[in-house]
């Protein structure tokens, strides 16, 4: 861990990227990833997790994890998942939580490198059903820098929601023309009534 560390806090430097903000006092969290608008973003992402001391795990179809890869598919932090399981991927990460107190869970929710007109709620209702915060991470490639921001433990999903745009309003994607509005659908609202994309575009 600590060489992976040094490695990742080296290329940062080399690559001319820093690390800001600090990571959550809780010892499990979900951690969002977004801006993501590139295959690029997963290795800056890795790199200012690593750096950080972070060991973040992922979702995948349990079919990825069949045959000679699986091992690898878990060293790199995969956890299968069923989705036609009773309970569905709520349910499943919520019971993960509680066999791994320690786990990070990072869901890049817009779910997709191009524009969404919303992000996906897993997040959100995984972090609700474990009682787990929700970690805003963040990589802004107008300043070269990413990290890890305010942690928030999800409540009222409007007021939270309304938190996490403010946060993501000033990042800015390698692609910024991809990063969609950050809403869910379950907020009932759309980005002209709110102004939201407006905001960012400023």
């Amino acid at each position: 861990m600590k060489i992976r560390r040094a490695l990742a806090r080296t290329f940062l430097r080399l690559s001319g990227w820093s690390l800001e903000g600090k990571l959550p006092t809780a010892r499990g969290y979900v951690l969002i990833a977004a801006p993501h608008t590139t295959n690029w973003d997963l290795l800056y992402f890795l790199a200012c997790a690593w750096a950080f001391g972070i060991n973040p795990s992922w979702m995948g179809k349990r079919t990825l994890f069949r045959g000679p890869l699986g091992p690898v598919m878990r060293v790199l932090g995969g956890i299968p998942v069923e989705r036609a399981r009773a309970g569905g991927l709520v349910g499943q990460m919520a019971l993960t939580f509680v066999r791994w107190p320690d786990l990070v869970l990072t869901v890049p929710p817009e779910g997709t490198r191009s524009r969404a007109p919303f992000w996906k709620s897993g997040f959100y209702q995984i972090a609700l059903a474990a009682k787990v915060p929700i970690a805003l991470g963040f990589l802004d490639y107008g300043r070269r820098c990413g990290g890890v921001g305010p942690a928030i433990v999800p409540s009222d999903l409007r007021a939270d929601m309304d938190a996490i745009r403010a946060f993501y309003a000033d990042k800015r994607g390698r692609y910024p023309e991809r990063f969609g509005d950050v809403r869910l659908r379950e907020e009932g609202i759309s980005a002209d009534a709110e102004g939201i994309g407006s905001a960012r575009e400023r």
